[in-house]
């Protein structure tokens, strides 16, 4: 996070991006959702909202709030995903 925000050290996304994917690959519920973040929005790492999904899906299913959120709206709005508003409720409650 102090990476992709430049918080005491130089802000570099790419690298902050390599670092939560490492984090993510090993179940972090924090970095999956920071990976969905910059795979959504083009930071550090090419724009892939099909990835996101996978990472916010990985990150919800451990109970992480944001990324339950992410999730709904990209349901809500078939970001990365088929469009599904039945879906994004479950994710809302």
């Amino acid at each position: 996070v102090a990476l992709a925000n430049g918080l005491g050290v130089a802000k570099n996304e790419a690298e902050a991006a390599k670092w939560f994917r490492k984090a993510a690959e090993q179940g972090y519920a924090s970095a999956q959702h920071c990976l969905g973040m910059a795979l959504t929005n083009g930071r550090g790492v090419a724009k892939n909202e099909v990835e996101a999904v996978k990472w916010y899906r990985k990150a919800a299913g451990q109970e992480f709030a944001g990324a339950q959120c992410n999730l709904g709206v990209a349901l809500m709005n078939g970001e990365g995903v088929a469009k599904n508003e039945a879906g994004a409720a479950k994710w809302f409650r």
